[in-house]
């Protein structure tokens, strides 16, 4: 599509069923960020014990990555608007139960009950939710899509924890979870009134089914033969390795090195997802003036300065402003790789490929965190931020060796053809590049 023709186009925020779909997000954005707070406090207030309440992490989080591997077999076989009201559904449900059988007396067993399947529904629907995009709006337009949504979310995950203690320092942990079974109500609503495009005829499913995990595995191979693809997925492994505990590791920096309360932390934290919020409304008009590769690899790049410099840092103000830009630049650079996959990832493989591109990341994310803690235990916070600084500018100068540096957007077409020329691929990977 051409610039003249974008042009003339009504701006992304008053299309109604973009619109719609933003609100319901939303929604279940919120949902999430309340259960973030809500659920840990409830364990606590019910037994006293941290370790119960790892346990019930640790089991949710293994419910969640089943999903997520599984889940894209799913949204690529079935209806995702349907699924995501599924998803909803169900949480509007079995969280609902909790304050109902909690008002009767506190039944943590139930816990390990509900939030393991709500975790694995929320996966499904987070999958759903990114390949969903692409049947909203045009493929031009995918990544202003996606970073008005990142905005929110990242507005949510201030808000909704703020909003989820204050309901629950007056209430109760359980009216907090009452009001996110209700935002999952709201959310299962905006997507009913919506509907979403046709996948295009060029990427219509084929018509034979394979077992769920040769499905997967289609998913991850696709991800393997795309030169970018690939490389983004070895070289974000490393990163997520590196930077998954970034925020224990911070917590411990400004509570035993600079001498922070917890509410400090708060503070902290809550200012620096401001970063985030620029980092969405940033990545739109960055990929489009600099390129994808460009982009991509400035903002890894000052990721490392900022990790590397949040433990050099020696006041809570410079802490916070480090942590915003590192947050900025994630935001930045997740965005701009979510939104390539979503512009050459034939439709009805968009579900397996993001499940596979998101289970490859975080596979050796708990390993890091927990080595990255570890060592700040040991060798103190500073050393190890500047060796995980050090590698995440490492992971950026890598991305220049790799077709991610050349990875761009053609002026007046679709994602350029910077792919390789396999068998197999899509139209649009074999666009012209002149």
């Amino acid at each position: 599509m051409s610039r003249s023709v974008a042009a003339g186009r009504a701006p992304l925020w008053r299309d109604r069923a973009f619109g719609t779909y933003w609100v319901a997000q939303s929604l279940s954005a919120a949902g999430d960020s309340f259960a973030y707070l809500a659920v840990p406090l409830l364990v606590l207030q019910a037994t006293g014990s941290v370790a119960q309440m790892g346990l019930l992490t640790a089991v949710a989080g293994a419910a969640s990555v089943t999903a997520g591997i599984f889940g894209g077999v799913l949204v690529d076989r079935y209806d995702r608007r349907t699924l995501m009201i599924v998803a909803d559904l169900v949480r509007l449900v079995l969280y609902g139960l909790v304050p109902l059988v909690w008002f009767v007396g506190p039944q943590v067993w139930l816990l390990f009950v509900v939030l393991p399947i709500c975790e694995a529904a929320g996966m499904l629907f987070q999958v759903a939710a990114v390949t969903a995009v692409r049947n909203l709006v045009d493929s031009d337009r995918i990544t202003e899509a996606n970073g008005r949504l990142q905005a929110t979310y990242a507005a949510t995950a201030v808000l909704g924890p703020l909003l989820a203690g204050v309901v629950s320092a007056r209430f109760g942990p359980a009216v907090a979870i009452a009001v996110n079974a209700a935002s999952f109500a709201l959310s299962a609503t905006g997507l009913w009134l919506i509907r979403l495009r046709p996948a295009r005829a060029d990427d219509a499913a084929p018509q034979t089914r394979e077992r769920p995990l040769a499905e997967f595995l289609a998913g991850a191979r696709f991800l393997w033969r795309q030169p970018v693809l690939r490389a983004l997925t070895v070289l974000l492994s490393v990163f997520i390795f590196l930077t998954y505990g970034f925020t224990d590791v911070l917590i411990y920096h400004v509570t035993h090195d600079l001498g922070g309360s917890e509410g400090t932390v708060g503070i902290v934290l809550g200012l620096a997802a401001l970063g985030t919020v620029a980092g969405a409304l940033l990545v739109a008009p960055l990929r489009r003036r600099r390129g994808f590769g460009p982009t991509w690899i400035g903002a890894h790049t000052i990721c490392g300065f900022a990790v590397a410099g949040v433990g050099i840092a020696t006041t809570v103000p410079a802490v916070t402003a480090l942590t915003a830009v590192y947050l900025c630049c994630l935001s930045v650079g997740g965005i701009c790789s979510m939104s390539l996959r979503q512009e050459i990832t034939p439709d009805y493989l968009l579900g397996r490929v993001t499940s596979a591109f998101w289970s490859t990341h975080y596979a050796l994310g708990p390993i890091g965190a927990a080595a990255l803690t570890w060592a700040a235990g040991r060798y103190g916070v500073q050393a190890v931020t500047l060796v995980a600084g050090a590698g995440c500018l490492l992971v950026a100068v890598g991305g220049l060796f790799t077709p991610i540096r050349r990875a761009g957007v053609l002026p007046d077409g679709p994602p350029a053809a910077i792919l390789g020329d396999q068998a197999g691929q899509s139209p649009v990977e074999h666009s012209s590049t002149a």
